[in-house]
């Protein structure tokens, strides 16, 4: 654009001298339009700039990490001046970490017309992606001039972690929701007010449990069994406060955040239905949600992500238990990335649970060696990206 106002200026300096040397009414005009160009150049770019439009479009509102997903660029020229050449910067950044990667597009844009640009990024850890257009320029004509139009139009997508297989048991307990009509489909239980099944009578069968009617009809004893509850009072605690501003931020949230869905899953593989309590920043409260199946738990993760901050900020979670004392479950398992000695020790002496686990993320082996010292509390830690090889044997 530099050389081009230099051609320019030097155009218009050999136009006057033309004109001063020679008298006629072509040197005359040809002198005016070279002084007139620059004026009506500036004039359709800065009228272009007034009617042009940028916004971005998105398919989905989440997508898996490490998962390619297009983004379309839309700009709209409202005017009647088509703009030959527009140089689009985009940059994209996940909020936990703000290391902005960024890249230009160039495209023509038609008078009277929309120009759509796609182009495709990806995420490799979990959280909220911003997209924005920095700025785009816009020249005129004969690049003399350049216009910035679209200035921090953005959007943002949700970057859902990925769940991994983990080992452990899932106990049945006497601790059950009597509300609930949930039951097992795949195992029985000691619940009365729902059958089962009904089988033969074995030796060592109770006898209250012989079904008398459908005996006397089949001339053999018929023992009923009974179901086994599902919706018992196990809990997720996810403390996401962060404890560090480092490089380590974003993969410790991002193996927090997978840590529980991992354990999640597990528990509705086991037909355990749950809850889970996290911060929510949005709200300015800790909020409870029930886990029944993968899609709830779906919808959890995202409206989990959508509600945190920018700074990842998160109340202590002291203040949850100390709005909800005497709380009992069946198993309670709390997600942190500190060994918080204080809260962990509170958990253990003033949470009644069945099983109390403490999942504790840690940046390498060498800080995975710790000692459990909490009594009932087992506490697990769980390396950075090695949820699987950390979660071995957990009870829920």
């Amino acid at each position: 654009m530099v050389i081009m106002k230099i051609l320019f200026a030097v155009l218009i300096v050999i136009s006057g001298i033309f004109y001063v040397m020679y008298l006629w009414d072509f040197a005359l005009v040809l002198f005016v339009v070279m002084l007139a160009m620059p004026v009506l150049m500036f004039i359709f770019g800065y009228m272009a700039k007034k009617r042009i439009n940028v916004e971005f479009s998105l398919k989905e509102r989440s997508v898996m990490k490490n998962q390619e997903f297009p983004v379309k660029l839309n700009i709209e020229n409202e005017s009647i001046f088509p703009i030959g050449k527009a140089e689009a910067v985009v940059e994209y950044y996940n909020v936990f970490n703000n290391q902005i990667h960024s890249f230009r597009l160039l495209l023509p844009i038609q008078a009277k017309n929309d120009q759509s640009v796609s182009f495709r990024i990806s995420s490799k850890f979990c959280g909220i992606v911003k997209i924005r257009c920095a700025y785009i320029n816009i020249f005129d004509p004969l690049r003399l001039f350049k216009f910035k139009v679209g200035k921090n139009i953005g959007t943002e997508i949700a970057v859902v972690p990925e769940g991994h297989d983990i080992a452990g048991t899932v106990s049945y307990t006497d601790r059950i929701n009597e509300e609930s009509n949930k039951f097992s489909d795949i195992q029985s239980g000691d619940d009365p007010s729902e059958v089962f099944d009904l089988r033969g009578y074995i030796a060592g069968d109770k006898l209250n449990r012989i079904h008398w009617k459908l005996s006397s009809k089949k001339d053999e004893f018929i023992v009923k069994e009974y179901s086994m509850p599902v919706d018992v009072p196990s809990v997720i605690f996810l403390n996401l406060r962060c404890y560090e501003d480092s490089e380590y931020t974003l993969p410790v949230f991002d193996t927090l955040m997978e840590t529980f869905i991992s354990i999640s899953k597990f528990m509705l593989e086991n037909e355990r239905i749950h809850s889970v309590v996290y911060f929510n920043e949005n709200q300015g409260f800790f909020t409870e949600r029930t886990i029944s199946d993968t899609n709830e738990l779906s919808e959890v993760v995202s409206e989990l992500i959508f509600s945190i901050s920018d700074n990842l900020y998160c109340e202590p979670p002291e203040m949850y238990f100390a709005e909800n004392p005497n709380l009992s479950f069946s198993s309670f398992t709390f997600v942190t990335s500190a060994p918080n000695t204080d809260i962990l020790s509170y958990i253990n002496d003033s949470v009644d649970a069945d099983f109390k686990n403490a999942i504790v993320v840690v940046k390498n082996y060498d800080e995975s060696k710790t000692e459990n010292i909490y009594g009932e509390m087992r506490e697990i830690p769980v390396v950075i990206g090695r949820i699987s090889n950390s979660i071995k044997d957990i009870e829920l």
